[in-house]
């Protein structure tokens, strides 16, 4: 009965995960799915058990959508880079081109 309900959860999760508005949300939710199943599979071969399983799937699911949603891709024009002009005054505005060419 228990693998039915893991079954779904999975199914519920990849549905969902289509669903997502943000690149972000999108990376996180295949991390989330993932990270899921890899953890079952860990988690089933280390305790033999349905507990590790789902303990597993869990873990699994937590990190994967950390690490899917860390690891986006920051689009050009996001970033704020902070300058002082020749007076001395500290501004902030969008980063130019030496910041994402590392020439800062």
């Amino acid at each position: 009965m228990n693998l039915h309900k893991v079954i779904a959860a999975v199914l519920m999760t990849a549905a969902l995960a289509g669903c997502a508005q943000t690149e972000g949300q999108q990376r996180a939710g295949t991390g989330a799915l993932i990270g899921g199943a890899g953890g079952a599979l860990v988690g089933q071969a280390i305790g033999g058990n349905t507990e590790s399983t789902l303990i597993g799937a869990a873990g699994g699911a937590l990190l994967g959508a950390v690490v899917g949603s860390a690891t986006t891709p920051q689009r050009r024009g996001e970033q704020m880079c902070r300058y002082q002009d020749r007076h001395g005054r500290i501004y902030t505005a969008p980063c130019d081109d030496r910041y994402y060419n590392g020439d800062y």
